[in-house]
């Protein structure tokens, strides 16, 4: 049993990095699709953020 406080602290340690990591991409691509220069890559950068947040286009 005195492995189980352990295994709680690293889990809950790995899942505030993948979170942090998921909100940098969004970021990064969320910048991406404002600050692109053309509107391919805008549109790119919009289409990837709608599959990383999970939305449906209306």
């Amino acid at each position: 049993m005195s492995e189980f406080p352990h295994l709680l602290y690293y889990t809950a340690v790995l899942s505030g990095c993948v979170g942090i990591l998921y909100t940098g991409a969004l970021f990064v691509v969320a910048l991406i699709s404002v600050l692109a220069t053309t509107p391919q890559r805008r549109r790119d950068a919009r289409t990837t953020l709608i599959i990383l947040l999970g939305r449906r286009p209306r």
